[in-house]
């Protein structure tokens, strides 16, 4: 799947002119976290989240500043600047976040989901030739999860042998996947054996078991990898 496929296509944006009282007001009555910044051509230029609203002069919720050492002082590089834009900025421009990380359309749910991770960020806007078109939030990946396990197939029937093999190939090239593969599949249900690093390792061969339509079920016969005295 693609952003284009599962993005939110209304987008609730604003521009470097939208001040900070209007811009807590759309954010409140549209019931969203964040927006986009973006200019007269639609070009994404920020982003704006009710993060950036939590300390304001206005409730009492700015940050105090605390006086820093000497040689901070000296070299001008904490002084509470930072802190006293986000309590006192009065429009977006001011206060937003800028160089944006933003996708195509055409990008894949596994890149979204990595650029997410990577950047500790919970939203991403879409472009379209370089302009806002959409958004693709965590909750709309899970909901591209959650349309999809709704209707699974029936399992097809498969004999052991063929269900093994499947099995192989889901583990085939992973680095957590059992020495020998030490598997056994009999009427359906997988019989792990031979020794284990980890219980990570164990749930994760069991999720994989799982994972094959045909298997009824997962039976663990492992025992721990010894550990030498000493080590």
């Amino acid at each position: 799947m693609q952003a284009r496929d599962v993005m939110t296509s209304s987008v609730v944006c604003v521009t470097p002119d939208t001040t900070i009282h209007a811009l807590a007001l759309l954010l409140v009555q549209h019931r969203i976290s964040a927006a986009p910044v973006v200019d007269e051509n639609k070009h994404v230029i920020g982003m704006i989240s009710e993060g950036d609203l939590l300390r304001r002069d206005e409730i009492g919720t700015e940050k105090k500043h605390v006086r820093s050492s000497w040689w901070l002082e000296m070299l001008g590089t904490d002084r509470g600047a930072g802190a006293y834009i986000k309590s006192h900025a009065r429009t977006v421009g001011e206060l937003m976040s800028r160089e944006p990380v933003c996708v195509n359309e055409d990008a894949s749910l596994a890149d979204i989901a990595t650029i997410l991770e990577t950047h500790h960020i919970k939203r991403v806007p879409v472009l379209r030739d370089g302009r806002l078109v959409g958004i693709v939030s965590r909750s709309n990946i899970v909901q591209a999860l959650a349309s999809a396990l709704i209707a699974q197939p029936e399992p097809s029937a498969a004999s052991d042998v063929e269900i093994r093999a499947m099995l192989m190939g889901e583990l085939a090239g992973r680095e957590w996947a059992f020495p020998g593969r030490n598997i056994v599949v009999q009427n359906g249900i997988v019989h792990l054996w031979g020794t284990v690093w980890s219980s990570d390792q164990l749930d994760a061969m069991r999720v994989a078991a799982e994972g094959i339509p045909a298997v009824k079920g997962v039976e663990d016969h492992t025992i721990p990898y010894p550990i030498m005295p000493g080590i």
